[in-house]
């Protein structure tokens, strides 16, 4: 069966990651891997997420009902609002109080 990075590295120069290389991406993530495989999968679901992979399983599944392009788009979009929203509540968070040599909004 082939690693984790060599998965990732075909569906990358493809752009495509068919049933059966997901279905081996599953059976080696619950298995050893080691911090590259990690990275590699992470990276492979970055362009997944950015529309530079096609998913055959997906494929599938949009062709089946009209509306999950709107919905997968619309989760995509809350996903990353959250992401938004966290981390301005990070930066937020680890701001100093304000003082008088601080401006600050609506003062």
């Amino acid at each position: 069966m082939a690693l984790i990075k060599e998965i990732v590295q075909e569906a990358l120069t493809i752009g495509y990651l068919s049933v059966v290389a997901e279905d081996q991406l599953r059976s080696q993530l619950q298995s050893n891997y080691d911090s590259e495989d990690l990275d590699a999968w992470i990276i492979l679901q970055r362009a997944i997420a950015a529309g530079d992979v096609k998913q055959e399983s997906r494929r599938k599944k949009a062709s089946a009902s009209p509306k999950a392009k709107d919905t997968s788009s619309s989760i995509k979009l809350a996903y990353q609002m959250a992401a938004e929203l966290a981390y301005a509540a990070a930066v937020a968070l680890t701001m100093t109080k304000n003082s008088k040599d601080q401006p600050s909004l609506g003062a």
